[in-house]
Order: C-alpha cells, then sequence, then structure tokens
C-alpha cells in the first residue's frame, strides 16, 4: 500500500506534496519545521544582501552616500528619497543690520562669534565703506543695501534706515544661496552664542513657516510696540518657507505700514498679515535695560543663551573690566561648554546655613542664610527699565536688593575655565573692596573667609535641551569643619525623586 493510501485519513494529506520525500517516514510536524526554518533562513540572507544592493544603489544616484550614512545625524526618507540633515549652523544665514558709520566701533560684537568659513551671512551697509581701509579679516563679508528711498517712511521719531534694515532679509532670501534653511537677523552689536542658536533651531521643522525670538524685558516697550513682536537687536529667525512667503508683500507691506518705528515692528505687521505668530524663545536677550544686568544674567532663565543686545548701555557684565573684555570672558567659557551657559544651580550647606546660587561661567553667589529656591530663581533687580529708567516693570518678577550694608550677599566672579577630560573646571574669585569684605556682622565672617570657588561639572551636550528642561544640582564638596579659603561645588544631573530643598532644623 503507498504511502499516501496509509496516510489517507491524516488531516494535512492535502498538504503532503508539500513535503520533501525522505528515506523513512517521520514525523510530519519535524519535518514541516525544518521546512519552515529553511525558507527563514533563505529569505533572511536574501533580505541582507538585497538590502545591501539598494544601499549601493542609493549611493550610486547620492555621490556623498559614503559619509553620509556613517553620520548618525543624517537620516534617509524613503517617501522622498532624500537625505535629511540635522540642522547645524551651515543652514543658518546671518543678516546683521549695520552702516557703514557704525561698523568701525561695533565690529568687535561680531568678531566676538564669527567664524569665517564656518558662519554664513553678511553685513549690510548704507553704503560702500572707506575704501581706503581694508575690509577687516575676522568681520562677516558686507553687502550694500538696495536704495529705498521710493518707500515711505512717515515715523517722525525714527529713523528711515528701519526700511532699509526691514529688508534684509527680502535681499538676503533673493541672493538665492544654496541650503538654507534659517534666515537670521541681528543688529551689529548683537552677539550670538550660535552653538546655542542651532540647538534652539533645531528643535522645528524648517520646512514650516517659524518665527523665532524673544521680547522686550521692558513691559513699557512692549506696550508701545508689541508683545507679540520678537524684538531685533536681540535677534530672530525666520524659516525659508515663511522667508519666500514674506518676500512676496514685503515692499508693500512697508508702504501699509509707514508710520512704524523700527525694522523688527515692520517685519512683525508682514508676519501678521501672513498669519504667522511669534515663537518665543528665552535664551534670545534684547536687554532692554538699563544699569548693571547682573541680577538679570546671575538667574538665567532654564533655556540656552542664544543672544545678547545693548551692551554699550549697560555697565560691564564684570567688574573691573570693559564690556569688551567682559565679553571675551564669557565667550571663553562659552565655547568651553555652550549649553551650560549662565545655567543656574542651586546648593545649600545645612551646618552652615549658607544658600549657594551658581551661574555657570559667570557668578557664584553666598547668602548667610537658608533662602528659598523660589527667590533664587527671581532675578534681583539690579537695573531700570529701557526707557523711563523706572524701578518696573518688567515681563518678569524681580526681587530687591536689600538696602542694608550688611543685607549684601557676597559675589564671587569667574576668573579662569579648564576643560579636564569630559568635563570643566571653573574659578570664581570674590572682589577686594566690595561692601561686603567690611562687613563685621557674625554671619559673614565664614563667608567672607571664602576667598576663591572651584566648581567641577561634566559638559552639558546638546541633547539635553531636548529634554524637558530642568536645573541640574549641585553639591558641596568640603565640609564646614575644613578650614580652607576655597570652596568646592560640584555640578550635577539631578538624581531620581531629588529636590533642592533645604530641610529647615
Amino acid at each position: 500500500m503507498s504511502q499516501i493510501r496509509e496516510t489517507s485519513h491524516d488531516p494535512f494529506k492535502a498538504c503532503k506534496f508539500l513535503i520533501p520525500p525522505t528515506e523513512k517516514n517521520g514525523d510530519f510536524f519535524t519535518l514541516l519545521m525544518k521546512w519552515v526554518l529553511s525558507i527563514t533562513l533563505l529569505a533572511s540572507i536574501a533580505l541582507f544582501f538585497f538590502s545591501a544592493f539598494s544601499s549601493q544603489c542609493r549611493c550610486l544616484m547620492y555621490p556623498d552616500c559614503n559619509r553620509i550614512v556613517q553620520n548618525p545625524q543624517i537620516t534617509f526618507s524613503q517617501n522622498t528619497g532624500e537625505y535629511h540633515e540635522k540642522t547645524n549652523i551651515s543652514h543658518i544665514l546671518f543678516g546683521i543690520g549695520g552702516s557703514a558709520k557704525t561698523w568701525k566701533n561695533r565690529r568687535h560684537y561680531s568678531e566676538l562669534w564669527w567664524k569665517p568659513n564656518i558662519t554664513r551671512g553678511f553685513v549690510w551697509l548704507d553704503k560702500k565703506p572707506d575704501l581706503n581701509e581694508p575690509w577687516p579679516e575676522g568681520s562677516p563679508p558686507y553687502r550694500v543695501s538696495e536704495n529705498t528711498s521710493s518707500l515711505k517712511y512717515t515715523n517722525l521719531s525714527g529713523s528711515r534706515s528701519a526700511v532699509r534694515i526691514a529688508r534684509i532679509v527680502l535681499e538676503s532670501y533673493r541672493l538665492g544661496l544654496r541650503n538654507v534653511r534659517w534666515f537670521v537677523m541681528g543688529d551689529d552689536d548683537t552677539v550670538f552664542f550660535t552653538d546655542n542658536l542651532v540647538t534652539v533651531l533645531s528643535k522645528y521643522d524648517h520646512n514650516q513657516m517659524y518665527y523665532i525670538g524673544g521680547n522686550s524685558e521692558s513691559v513699557e516697550q512692549d506696550m508701545l510696540h508689541s508683545y507679540g513682536m520678537a524684538y531685533g537687536g536681540g535677534g530672530f529667525a525666520i524659516s525659508y518657507p515663511l522667508a519666500a512667503a514674506l518676500s512676496q508683500l514685503l515692499d508693500g507691506c512697508i508702504v501699509r505700514y509707514s508710520d512704524l518705528y523700527g525694522s523688527d515692528e515692520r517685519i512683525f505687521a508682514c508676519l501678521a498679515e501672513i498669519g504667522v505668530p511669534l515663537t518665543r524663545e528665552l535664551g534670545f536677550h534684547q536687554i532692554d535695560i538699563r544699569g548693571d544686568p547682573y541680577g538679570l544674567l546671575a538667574a538665567h532663565p532654564v533655556a540656552p543663551l542664544v543672544s545678547l543686545h545693548h551692551l554699550d548701555y549697560v555697565k560691564p557684565l564684570f567688574p573691573n573690566r570693559t564690556q569688551l573684555d567682559s565679553l571675551k570672558l564669557l565667550v571663553g567659557a562659552y565655547r568651553t561648554d555652550p549649553g551650560r551657559t549662565l545655567q543656574q544651580s542651586l546648593c545649600y550647606d545645612l551646618n552652615r546655613y549658607w544658600s549657594i546660587s551658581v551661574a555657570w561661567g559667570y557668578t557664584v553667589q553666598i547668602y548667610p542664610s537658608l533662602v528659598m529656591a523660589k527667590d533664587l530663581w527671581t532675578p534681583m533687580q539690579t537695573f531700570n527699565t529701557w526707557r523711563s529708567w523706572s524701578n518696573n516693570p518688567f515681563t518678569f518678577n524681580t526681587r530687591p536688593v536689600k538696602p542694608g550694608p550688611h543685607e549684601h550677599l557676597v559675589t564671587y566672579f569667574l576668573d579662569e575655565v579648564v576643560e579636564v577630560g569630559e568635563g570643566t573646571f571653573t574659578t570664581y574669585t570674590r572682589l577686594l573692596g566690595e561692601t561686603a569684605t567690611k562687613c563685621d556682622q557674625p554671619e559673614y565672617v565664614p563667608e567672607l573667609a571664602v576667598k576663591k570657588i572651584n566648581v567641577s561639572a561634566s559638559k552639558m551636550e546638546a541633547y539635553e535641551w531636548e529634554k524637558g528642561p530642568r536645573r541640574q544640582c549641585c553639591e558641596i564638596i568640603n565640609g564646614s569643619d575644613e578650614k580652607e579659603d576655597v570652596l568646592h561645588i560640584s555640578i550635577r544631573r539631578c538624581h531620581h525623586g531629588e529636590s533642592v530643598t533645604p530641610h529647615y532644623r
């Protein structure tokens, strides 16, 4: 009797022809599993060779493929057949509003952050500079703006240059430069922190219409102009699609809003016609304040530092230094650890009843009492409003600087930055001659014994800003029993469930 007849009652007899013949009758399920495993193995091998061949074919179509596929910052889209590179500095085109008259005295601001052959963009001047003086090598290249005399300007308190500067984004777009995702506008006295600017813009889809920047710090300015406007000196970014739409109507829009004061106000009005609102980022700083910016910078928001403006109108960032030297010191710290610059960390010494605030790369404050985090996060009002030099109001909360000679905190300013492996080691020193150094109150004696503060920290990677914002924690390394004039502090990521709450005894 044949094998088929012997198994005629097998419910799987219809599949018997699929089973390869064997010398002996084996278990059907064993044979079936072997067959499935063989087919799976063959399919896996085929898929491997297909993937390799497919990648090779794509590389034939894209000459830079071998370079690109090895870069984790670049991905291949199956939908569009294109490579998408994460936003970097080469995707940004800067448009700096300047003039032939002011550039000589203000160029040092741009030269602090401009990197020839890396950063892209132009200083837009009202006319050609003096041909007898060579254009500085460290400055951005310049372009001369188009004639705007035909465009109406009727604001009696402003300057016609607002029309020319408003058109920088239009003229930059019309250059038709390749690979531009963002047009970033600023003034000739704006200092950009470009690594952090890239970090911020990387959060947004450059294929969408975005208008990104910050407000004025003084309420009187926002009331006069607009709360919905990005203030141009602090800088703002416009995505390529929005720049394309803006270029279609800008000149006509400038005429419609001839009564407005500044260039940034015109851009805002025109974008309102397109229907795109401002996306606020807290790291753009117009610095519409007067006096000492210390309180504002020592309690910086939990956001990357992107820009500083109006630095000629406030005191130097560091005492006993010029503003330019102050900025060089801050920029030096920034280059060592861009994302951590000005970021505030809080810690407490419960044995000495000290509260300590560290604004990395700038200052350390010691308070001779336990001060709540909510208060330490609130900027001390060391400044006045921009227009009227009044005590208030501002677009953020402030806390008063106590007037008594014995109520001052003890402050330390950045002295040195050292790169150590994957981290940094910064030193902050107390300035002799400060009011607090003359205070003879008992609670100040231990504080005044500390002449230097060392802060160690790991570097803050850009991806940290892709997470939910949170200040990092700090801790005091040496205890109160150590008779030293140097305080050692370590900044680190906060542990799970950790808070900085001082537990009173």
